[in-house]
């Protein structure tokens, strides 16, 4: 093909060489990325794409991230096939270095980033100044269809999404997140029973609680309470979590070693989630209302916690035997915490309190007729 007959666009690259065939790096401007033309697939059938369609729900998402966070955002490359010939001219000296020719009606087509190239036109177009900045692009050539497809399969294939604690716990601009790390990472008691790694605890894990569970609770306990100052206000939560920790002496037994955690997960319900969320959705309230309020936490001592008592956790924190955490299961659990409290319950608190005895009545008398 004679390039130089016909319309084209040049950029910079550096050629690389990977599974036998040659591919390019490119560094475009946020402005390339809106001005070039990308195929759109979408009314294509699945079975003739070479990638998802555009969930236009994630766009603002994205750009807002960008927009939010213009001094310090972070994006990676874009992978790109281009569905045409090219023309590599290196630079003098250079075998590696050089510039892309490529025909104007060549079609890019994205395997990897079309959000994030969505998201950077909806971000430019509301701050257009951020035309000049700039975006990394892996450029492939001329695959085809089936090649594009398993290049799509391939490049989603090991990616893992983290789990939502380390997520949490490598977030410095969510400031729950930021008071929650704060709280556990200064109590020398719950920086040794929750884990900050992982979103579900293994059977043999030492630990009790997971990040994630933790800043749930956090978030929960404060809500409505937070001054803005991180270190007072992760005092006051870490002043009420370690005054709570005093009335579970199995969370200290596990902390010390003597006992198993996953024996404590297995045979009460105060060493899941579900209870620390509901305690801290029954502390806000407390909070508000009760100045000394350290003296309502040794009732919860008077609570039997036991997995057995399925009288009383049945429909509440478990369904089937099996612990669950749905609002309504955390409302009911936090129910629970509020009467023991004597704590007045909100008419949608009672209406579901309501709605579930209920519920358990009629079971009950079903199954003895």
């Amino acid at each position: 093909m004679n390039m130089e007959a016909e319309p084209s666009i040049s950029f910079p690259v550096i050629r690389g060489l990977q599974a036998k065939r040659e591919y390019y790096v490119a560094m475009w401007t946020l402005r390339m990325i809106r001005q070039i033309s990308i195929f759109d697939e979408d009314e294509l059938p699945p079975e003739h794409r070479a990638q998802r369609n555009l969930n236009k729900s994630r766009i603002p998402e994205i750009s807002n991230y960008m927009l939010d966070n213009s001094e310090d955002y972070i994006f990676s490359a874009l992978t790109v096939s281009i569905d045409s010939e090219v023309s590599f001219e290196a630079l003098p000296g250079q075998d590696k270095l050089g510039m892309l020719r490529v025909p104007m009606e060549a079609r890019f087509i994205i395997n990897d980033g079309q959000h994030r190239r969505a998201a950077i036109i909806e971000a430019l177009n509301q701050r257009p100044e951020l035309a000049h900045e700039t975006i990394a692009v892996v450029f492939f050539l001329d695959i085809g269809l089936e090649l594009c497809q398993q290049m799509f399969a391939d490049l989603n294939r090991h990616a893992i999404r983290p789990s939502r604690s380390l997520g949490l716990l490598y977030d410095h601009r969510n400031d729950k997140a930021k008071l929650a790390k704060l709280v556990v990472l200064k109590s020398s008691f719950f920086r040794d029973i929750v884990d900050l790694e992982k979103t579900s605890l293994a059977k043999r894990s030492r630990k009790l609680f997971t990040l994630s569970a933790f800043y749930n609770a956090c978030a929960d306990l404060l809500e409505g309470l937070a001054t803005g100052n991180l270190e007072e206000d992760a005092d006051l939560a870490r002043k009420f979590w370690e005054a709570t920790a005093k009335h579970f002496p199995a969370w200290g037994q596990v902390r010390k070693g003597g006992i198993p955690a996953s024996e404590i997960r297995e045979g009460y319900i105060h060493s899941h989630g579900i209870a620390l969320q509901s305690i801290a959705k029954a502390g806000n309230v407390l909070l508000r209302k009760n100045k000394n309020w350290l003296k309502y936490l040794k009732d919860l001592e008077k609570i039997d916690w036991s997995r057995a008592n399925i009288k009383l956790w049945e429909g509440r924190a478990m369904h089937a035997g099996k612990v669950s955490k749905s609002s309504i299961n955390i409302i009911l659990t936090s129910n629970v915490i509020k009467k023991q409290w004597r704590l007045q319950l909100s008419e949608e608190e009672q209406r579901i309190d309501d709605t579930h005895l209920q519920n358990k009545n009629w079971l009950t008398s079903t199954f003895q007729k």
